[in-house]
């Protein structure tokens, strides 16, 4: 089918309203809620508060607020209840102070908690934390609820089909091989990849399969885009032909206008013209707006992903007593590669599980008294792969560094196919599961045939794959099982993988900063939808 499975980024518009609570209180109070979100530093920032209910003890609040869902991060909410003294009733809320005011409790959550849920609806427990004890004798105060409300625009997607006419050849002895990437421009002023095209081979007038975007995954019609296209290249270093920026208003205008933009180069820093135009031109063949299907109506209708890892001991990765092993376990508690992907990574999707019983194995190395083994329980068991949350992933890594030896060589086609295999029972028994495996490796694998042979019968199934590259290996294998990064994966038969389930990033390029769970992450609800519109499979069937 048409659909594009690259990348529709993951954030939808809420309208968040905290419904009611019953308190603990031995009088009637004059309540009103303040909600907080924590920024990446840790800190607290006040977004909005309601209006103040009189002389209750079960209020329920009808101010709204208008919240960007982002499935990528965890987005931790703060809500705070104060009773209102009666002096300050004739005071705008935004006005009060609130250390004139009685704390009645607070309650935290991630967003995602709320979202996950059916009715995207949450209680939680009040409680009062005394500054003078540990937060452990917190008092409980009553029950909040908070609902979501997903915002209609959320559902309204763009579909446009582009082409591009005069293209310049790349390479030598033949005409380029173009792909599109088209991005959005963040606050930072940093593109983010959203979408991207197939590769058309020899072609300097291609026109692309149509694209979808989601308009609030973008921010709106008028946020600015940047489209790019390139010219691929089998080993990843793809050059750039030209790009535009445009926002979806602007490529609307193209197309009913009919006409084409002229593509540019950027020239070099310090040079009086920025911009190099070029002859190349982008067209808009077709542009259109529909509702559909989100990944947010899945989750509300019982559909879950299920949570799988994968961890390479191979012994490329050192002697785990040793500081200098990417498989040390620092006694300060500062966390190895390892230990940090599985952490932030498990951390945005237990939400999305409602049991939180996860598979987790290790490959490459050899257990106690037996050969060497590319797909072990990291439990030890020989009987079942799960363990109990991220603290049981976390905790079953660090005994299996004790109780195996690392080996080799690196092998993903057995974890894969068993993950498969788990995928493929769910699916036979019609289960409303989508499961996503993170493989954590620190090197070339050796089996690159076979992995492809893998992921290209995995691609059929309810699965997506996470790769993480720790350490300063060459993972340019790794950059062709990612298939954003060119052409899609083909068996050793011939046969191409139906979509794009693999993303894959080396820790080193990220994590310095907090994007390396996001750039991870950013693909999945896109590849979760490519499975459901391939399946034609909807929420409420």
């Amino acid at each position: 089918m048409a659909y594009t499975a690259s990348s529709l980024r993951s954030s939808y518009r809420f309208l968040l309203r905290v419904c009611e609570t019953g308190m603990c209180s031995p009088r009637y109070s004059d309540p009103m809620v303040v909600v907080y979100i924590q920024e990446r530093d840790g800190a607290f920032t006040e977004v909005f508060r309601t209006e103040v209910v009189l002389n209750s003890l079960n209020p329920t609040w009808i101010t709204k607020y208008t919240i960007t869902y982002q499935f990528e991060i965890v987005q931790i909410l703060l809500f705070r209840v104060f009773d209102i003294d009666t002096q300050f009733h004739n005071v705008e809320v935004k006005m009060l102070k609130l250390e004139e005011q009685q704390s009645l409790g607070e309650a935290s959550c991630a967003l995602s908690e709320i979202v996950s849920k059916p009715n995207r609806s949450l209680i939680l427990d009040l409680v009062q934390r005394e500054e003078s004890v540990p937060s452990t004798h917190s008092q409980h105060r009553g029950k909040l609820t908070v609902h979501a409300e997903e915002c209609f625009s959320s559902k309204t997607t763009a579909e446009m089909t582009l082409k591009c006419l005069n293209l310049e050849s790349k390479d030598l002895f033949s005409k380029s091989d173009p792909f599109l990437v088209i991005s959005k421009v963040v606050e930072s002023g940093m593109s983010i990849p959203v979408c991207k095209t197939e590769v058309s081979k020899n072609d300097l007038n291609p026109t692309w399969k149509p694209v979808f975007l989601n308009i609030q995954q973008v921010g709106s019609k008028d946020s600015p885009l940047v489209i790019e296209c390139f010219n691929f290249n089998s080993n990843g270093k793809h050059d750039l032909i030209g790009k535009v920026q445009k926002s979806l208003a602007d490529l609307e205008k193209l197309h009913t206008g009919r006409e084409g933009e002229n593509l540019f180069l950027p020239t070099p820093v310090g040079h009086d013209n920025q911009n190099k135009a070029l002859k190349s031109k982008l067209f808009v063949e077709k542009y259109s707006e529909t509702v559909q299907y989100t990944f947010l109506d899945y989750l509300a209708a019982g559909f879950e992903l299920n949570f799988m890892v994968a961890i390479d001991f191979t012994a490329s990765n050192g002697n785990p007593r040793l500081p200098d092993s990417l498989h040390y376990i620092d006694p300060s508690g500062r966390l190895n590669a390892y230990q940090k992907a599985i952490y932030e990574v498990g951390e945005v999707l237990q939400f999305y599980d409602a049991d939180k019983r996860f598979p987790a194995w290790g490959f490459g190395a050899r257990p106690i008294d037996g050969p060497v083994s590319h797909c072990f329980n990291l439990n030890g068991s020989s009987n079942y792969c799960e363990v109990e949350g991220i603290r049981g992933i976390m905790m079953a890594y660090t005994s299996a560094l004790f109780n195996v030896s690392l080996a080799g060589p690196t092998l993903f086609g057995h974890v894969i196919n068993r993950a498969a295999m788990i995928a493929s029972q769910s699916l036979a028994n019609d289960a409303k599961k989508y499961f996503v495996l993170l493989i954590i490796t620190d090197g070339v694998i050796t089996d690159l045939q076979e992995t492809k042979d893998a992921l290209v019968k995995a691609s059929d199934l309810p699965l997506s794959i996470l790769i993480v590259g720790v350490g300063g290996a060459d993972f340019k294998e790794m950059e062709i099982l990612d298939a954003d990064k060119g052409e899609r994966l083909e068996s050793s038969t011939g046969r191409v993988a139906s979509r794009d389930i693999v993303q894959f990033v080396p820790f080193r390029d990220v994590q310095n900063g907090p994007s390396v769970v996001q750039e991870l992450l950013a693909e999945l609800p896109s590849q979760f939808l490519a499975y459901m519109r391939s399946r034609e499979i909807k929420p409420c069937s």
